[in-house]
């Protein structure tokens, strides 16, 4: 029998925690948290005399991660509607700050970081959380009207081409082609026409190949892509080191802590490198585990977005899951050497503060509209 409360309306539901989605996101944290010693503690000694440094860092922000996702699971989606726009300004206004603010600042050639006292923040983690939850609202209130070129379609790619023009002069390409394909993922999930899609990926050839090769950075990250190897010093160093450690780990890996390449060879190794870390130390077994967490994250998530009857709530669960699964295919395809050099980190695994937050409070949401789901049962 269901229970009432005194005025015999309904109890509120408690969250519900998704078993699976929760386990394995959990892992990955603790595994990220081993790996990010092991993978930076030289690089830690050497610049910040403490070999933990990154370690504490990386503890504080699993921790805080569990309470940003535990709040998130229990803040009923819905919520997220009104906060749509405010939400999509807040990011814009981040993004134009790193220019214009004087919190700005540059890593690695590029300016993609607000910094106020001790804490950084990057703006572009935050741009995919929210155009996620604004296509999501926007596409549910237009649910018969996705068919109109003019309705369904071009503000959708409105506030795509701002986001996407904000992150491009950072320089950032890799975030750009991120923040494309969940849009138009989103767009087909959500029922726009096909043709609008198709025709505009013909439209976006043209210059998308132009500012590809406008940069001649990019030209040698192409080159070195097709034959790191003929590239070993410069370009082609990332790759041929990565694929190096993974031949050294071989099936069983070096055993944790042990890795060689993370000795100053590899750069970045305890961030867009940490995978290749993984490879070396647990060898092609623990890869492979790292992988099955992924998939179950991805399984949860298109089942939960599957199982949703309200339209607002499926949207936000596929484009979260979506998010975090392209992210492990660009950063597993880099440092795999299937894709080109680009730094983006791998969720929960990577080194990283903004990031770890964000795809935290993802799962959060995503648990919170699991639990919708079952209490509808």
């Amino acid at each position: 029998m269901r229970r009432t409360t005194p005025q015999n309306k309904p109890a509120p539901a408690a969250l519900s925690y998704d078993v699976t989605l929760l386990f394995a996101v959990l892992f990955l944290v603790g595994i990220g948290i081993v790996m990010v010693y092991s993978a930076s503690s030289a690089l830690a000694l050497k610049k910040f005399g403490s070999d933990a440094y990154f370690l504490k860092k990386q503890a504080l922000f699993a921790l805080i991660g569990i309470v940003v996702l535990v709040v998130c699971g229990h803040i009923p989606f819905k919520l997220y509607r009104p906060l749509t726009y405010p939400l999509l300004i807040l990011t814009v206004l981040l993004l134009i700050a790193i220019h214009v603010s004087g919190f700005g600042f540059e890593a690695g050639g590029a300016a993609r970081w607000l910094r106020l006292g001790g804490f950084s923040f990057q703006p572009s983690e935050l741009a995919r959380f929210a155009l996620v939850i604004y296509l999501a609202f926007s596409m549910s209130r237009k649910k018969e009207q996705l068919g109109d070129f003019y309705v369904g379609f071009l503000p959708h790619m409105i506030v795509l081409g701002i986001l996407a023009a904000l992150i491009l002069i950072q320089p950032d390409f890799g975030s750009v082609v991120i923040l494309g394909t969940i849009t138009y993922a989103m767009l087909y999930i959500g029922g726009v026409r096909l043709a609008h899609l198709l025709l505009s990926l013909v439209a976006l050839v043209p210059a998308g190949y132009y500012f590809m090769l406008s940069a001649d950075y990019r030209i040698k990250r192409i080159a070195s892509f097709l034959d790191p190897w003929q590239y070993p010093t410069d370009e082609g160093y990332q790759i041929v080191h990565s694929l190096m450690a993974f031949g050294t780990g071989g099936i069983w890996g070096a055993g944790i802590g042990k890795g060689y390449q993370k000795l100053f060879y590899l750069p970045e190794p305890h961030t867009d490198f940490i995978f290749s870390v993984v490879g070396e130390e647990l060898g092609l077994i623990g890869v492979l585990c790292i992988l099955v967490l992924y998939t179950l994250i991805l399984w949860r998530g298109l089942v939960i977005a599957r199982a949703c009857e309200d339209a607002f709530g499926a949207l936000v669960a596929a484009g979260l899951t979506i998010a975090i699964f392209l992210q492990v295919c660009v950063n597993t395809g880099v440092v795999l050497g299937l894709l080109p050099t680009k730094g983006l980190t791998l969720p929960f695994l990577s080194y990283g503060g903004t990031a770890m937050l964000i795809n935290m409070a993802s799962i959060g949401v995503l648990m919170n509209i699991g639990a919708f789901n079952a209490s509808k049962r």
